[in-house]
């Protein structure tokens, strides 16, 4: 395919897949659930930390997380006791286990009481999340914590792709005309989102020659990045989209 053709290809595949029926089958249904806009950041945070392995367990172990905050999360998070955190012994989901989901909670209760909640903190300065995404870990970890928990926040700085957070930002800053993304971030801007890149994404992205660095990492999210803003420089991270689906419902 020619450059042309292939962003026609992956436009149409982009509008195919951007339908509220990929809902049902994907983590993005728990903050759904929810209406008041830092019930839905925190839904989708904690959703989109655990987003790793079977799709019906990160949905199931989700949905379990929002239960032991009595469906709740905001309130949970601002008004918790040591008692209500005692309620998550048991909870694992793969590597993350109740340690982690307890220190996350008082973590996030810090962020909102010191840096005005989750969207003042990812806050990028210049047009991409590298180092948003960076300085966000080094807030999210001022506090006590276990050695053990910084791993399930990635850092683009030291070349992690970052997919979890990245699939967080875009839920939470791309509009919600199609009816899947929220956009309710409204300090933040569709033009500096980088693609969530996991196996499919890019293993598609290296079949279409759009990629063609062999790991998923911040280098291979900086080349897709050039490509896709090129397709589209106002929404780049539509074309997520386009790959998932061709990677996981088409088997491309």
């Amino acid at each position: 395919m020619t450059k042309n053709e292939l962003k026609a290809f992956l436009d149409e595949k982009a509008a195919l897949y951007e339908h509220p029926d990929f809902i049902t089958s994907d983590p993005i249904q728990i903050p759904h659930e929810f209406s008041i806009k830092e019930d839905i950041e925190i839904a989708a945070f904690l959703s989109s930390i655990i987003a790793w392995g079977n799709r019906k367990m990160i949905i199931n172990n989700a949905r379990r997380m929002m239960d032991l905050m009595g469906n709740s999360p905001y309130d949970f998070v601002m008004n918790h006791s040591e008692d209500d955190l005692a309620n998550f012994d048991g909870f694992v989901h793969r590597t993350f286990n109740a340690d982690d989901f307890k220190f996350f909670i008082t973590s996030l209760q810090n962020i909102y009481k010191k840096y005005n909640g989750l969207e003042a903190a990812l806050r990028p300065e210049v047009d991409n999340y590298q180092h948003a995404i960076h300085n966000f870990k080094q807030l999210f970890f001022e506090i006590p914590h276990l050695a053990r928990t910084q791993k399930h926040i990635s850092d683009p700085v030291k070349g992690s792709a970052a997919k979890r957070i990245n699939m967080f930002l875009r839920w939470m800053v791309r509009d919600t005309k199609k009816g899947v993304d929220f956009g309710i971030w409204k300090t933040h801007n569709s033009s500096s989102l980088h693609c969530p890149l996991d196996v499919h994404t890019g293993n598609i992205a290296r079949k279409l020659t759009i990629l063609t660095r062999k790991q998923n990492d911040w280098k291979a999210i900086q080349e897709l990045d050039v490509i896709l803003r090129e397709f589209d420089k106002n929404d780049p991270v539509k074309y997520d989209f386009a790959l998932f689906g061709l990677g996981v419902f088409e088997k491309f």
